[in-house]
């Protein structure tokens, strides 16, 4: 996983990376590491995220009553 692949998937998530460290239990500075692209993002941690990233891409958070979404932010 590239860290730009990494950062998307934090953003469709609604994530942080502190959140995904707190998620994953482990230190968040090894997740800021890999979003800079400091060594890689182990095989079983990206495609867990792939298939987070993929259920909320099929199945999003339904709209506000007024119909509006507010966009996710950058993590």
């Amino acid at each position: 996983m590239s860290p730009t692949r990494l950062r998307e998937c934090l953003i469709l998530l609604r994530w942080t990376q502190r959140g995904l460290a707190d998620a994953l239990g482990m230190d968040e500075a090894r997740v800021r590491k890999w979003a800079r692209g400091v060594g890689s993002v182990p095989t079983e941690i990206a495609e867990w995220l792939e298939r987070r990233a993929a259920a909320m891409a099929e199945d999003p958070p339904p709209t506000a009553p007024d119909g509006r979404r507010r966009q996710p932010e950058a993590a």
